[in-house]
C-alpha cells in the first residue's frame, strides 16, 4: 500500500504541510479501499501514515520524493497533512516512474490533477523490481494493514415495529426538521449523489460529462421540460428519470426510507440515516443559492476546475460570467454577484411536487455544489445519525401490510401491475388443503 500525493501548486512539497480538499481525496483509489476509508477513524489515519508516499507534481516532468505522513487532520472540508521525505532517498526523475505507472496503479490523465490516492501496492518492491530504487537501500519498515470498515454501533432493528421505537426515540429539537434517507447496502454506499458516483477502479463515472448530460436529456426529451422554470427544475425531472445528477434524495417519511433500506440486497445490512437540520437553513425551489449550484451542471467540467475561490476577483472569471449568464436566463433580476461559498455547499432543497413519485416518497433532496463532499458523521449545521436494517424479507411484509411497496412507493401502472402480479402468482404453498373427493 502507499499514498500517491498531487499538486499543481509547484514548491507545495517544500514546506513539510499541505491541505487537500475533502473532494480530492481518494480519487482514483480502489473502491474497496476507498469505502473502508469513507469514515476516516483513528485507526485508518494510523494506516494511512504507516503506508510510503510518493509525493508529485502535475504534468509529471518533475522529480518526485519518498517520505511518510506524520499528521493527519480534519479542518472543515479539508484535509490538512504534515509529512517528512525519507532523505536516504534521493529525488526521482518522474520520466523514471513512467514507463511502470501502470504496475504502480498511476492511471491515464491522473497526474494531471491534484488529488491523495491510496494505491494496493507495494510501492518499494515495484521500485527495486525496476532498478529505481538500489536492491539493498534500506527503507522504513512499518507494518501495514488493508483498511477495514470500523465496526458499527449504530442501532439495529429487524422489525418495522423497532424501526418505529428507534425513530421515535430520537432527539428532537425545536426548530429542526428531520429527513431520512434508506441505503440497502450499508458498507457499499455512500451520502454521495449519482453523479459522483465511481467504479471499482475509483474513476468517475458521469462527473466530467455532467453538462453533457444535462442536454442530452433535453434535447432528446424537450417536451417533458417545458413546464420547468428553474434548472433546479429540470434536474429534478432527470433524477426522476434516473439521470445522474447532483440531486442525492431524502424524505419526511421514515418507512420510505426503511422500503429503500430493503428494496434490495436482501442478504446485506441495510442502514437508514437520519438527517437533522434547522428549518431556517432549508431551501425551497426558488432560492438563488440553490439556481448558483443547479446551474452548475450547465458548465464543462474543465470551465469549473478553473474557478479559483480566491475572493477577490471571483465573479470577474470567465466561468463566473457564464454561470451568472444561466441563472439570469431564469432570474433575469438576480445581482451578478456570487459568494464563492455558495457554489461549494451541500443545502436541503424542497423542490416543486412535479410528479406523483416525489409526492408518494414525501421527497426532497441534497444539492451538492462543487466538489463537495458530505461528512459521513455529520456536521453541526446537519446532524447525522444511522439505524442498521437486517431480516429484510420480513420487514418488507410488514410494510405490505402498511401499505408500503412498490405500488405506492413507486406509483406508475406497470409497476402497480408488476406488484399485484407477483403477490397473486401462483404458488403451491398457497393452495388450500384439499381431501380427495371434496
Amino acid at each position: 500500500m502507499y499514498n500517491l500525493l498531487v499538486t499543481a501548486q509547484y514548491g507545495a512539497w517544500d514546506g513539510g504541510f499541505y491541505e487537500y480538499d475533502k473532494s480530492r481525496f481518494l480519487e482514483y483509489t480502489n473502491e474497496s479501499i476507498a469505502s473502508a476509508l469513507k469514515e476516516l477513524s483513528d485507526s485508518h489515519i494510523e494506516n494511512l501514515k504507516s503506508y510510503p508516499c510518493l509525493f508529485a507534481y502535475e504534468g509529471g516532468d518533475s522529480e518526485v520524493r519518498i517520505g511518510y505522513l506524520t499528521s493527519i487532520k480534519e479542518r472543515g472540508r479539508s484535509l490538512l497533512i504534515e509529512f517528512k521525505f525519507d532523505h536516504d532517498i534521493k529525488p526521482i526523475p518522474f520520466i523514471k516512474i513512467f514507463p511502470i505507472a501502470t504496475l504502480l496503479d498511476i492511471r491515464g490523465w491522473e497526474m494531471n490533477r491534484t488529488h491523495w490516492a491510496v494505491k494496493d501496492e507495494d510501492l518499494f518492491q515495484r521500485l527495486r523490481d525496476q532498478g529505481i530504487l538500489e536492491l539493498d537501500k534500506q527503507t522504513k519498515v512499518i507494518k501495514q494493514e488493508f483498511p477495514i470498515s470500523e465496526k458499527s454501533s449504530n442501532p439495529k432493528v429487524t422489525k418495522v415495529q423497532g424501526f418505529i421505537g428507534k425513530v421515535l426515540g430520537l432527539e428532537q429539537t425545536d426548530g429542526y426538521e428531520v429527513f431520512y434517507r434508506g441505503h440497502s447496502n450499508k458498507k457499499k454506499y455512500k451520502l454521495e449523489p449519482s453523479l459522483f458516483r465511481k467504479d471499482e477502479e475509483g474513476n468517475y463515472l458521469y462527473k466530467d460529462n455532467e453538462h453533457i448530460l444535462y442536454r442530452e436529456l433535453l434535447v432528446s426529451n424537450s417536451a417533458d421540460f417545458q413546464s420547468d422554470v428553474y434548472t433546479l427544475d429540470s434536474l429534478v425531472r432527470m433524477q426522476h428519470y434516473s439521470l445522474p445528477t447532483r440531486l442525492l434524495d431524502i424524505t419526511s417519511n421514515p418507512l420510505i426510507a426503511l422500503y429503500f433500506a430493503c428494496k434490495s440486497s436482501i442478504n446485506d445490512d441495510g442502514e437508514v440515516i437520519v438527517f437533522s437540520m434547522k428549518r431556517r437553513d432549508i431551501k425551497y425551489f426558488d432560492s438563488d443559492v440553490a439556481s448558483c449550484i443547479a446551474n452548475l451542471a450547465r458548465l464543462p467540467q474543465s470551465e469549473k476546475e478553473s474557478i479559483s475561490f480566491s475572493d477577490i476577483g471571483f465573479n470577474e472569471q470567465a466561468p463566473i460570467k457564464r454561470l451568472l449568464h444561466f441563472i439570469r436566463e431564469e432570474k433575469p433580476f438576480f445581482e451578478a454577484s456570487i459568494v464563492p461559498d455558495d457554489l461549494r455547499k451541500i443545502i436541503c432543497v424542497k423542490g416543486k411536487q412535479s410528479n406523483d413519485r416525489i409526492s408518494s416518497q414525501s421527497g426532497a433532496f441534497l444539492l451538492f455544489g462543487l466538489d463537495a463532499v458530505f461528512d459521513e458523521e455529520g456536521t453541526s449545521e446537519l446532524k447525522v445519525s444511522r439505524i442498521t436494517v437486517a431480516n429484510k424479507e420480513e420487514i418488507l411484509k410488514e410494510l405490505d401490510l402498511l401499505n408500503i411497496n412498490e405500488s405506492t412507493v413507486f406509483p406508475y401502472i406497470e409497476n402497480s401491475a408488476r406488484y399485484v402480479a407477483d403477490k397473486f402468482k401462483f404458488s403451491k404453498s398457497m393452495q388450500p388443503f384439499t381431501k380427495s373427493g371434496d
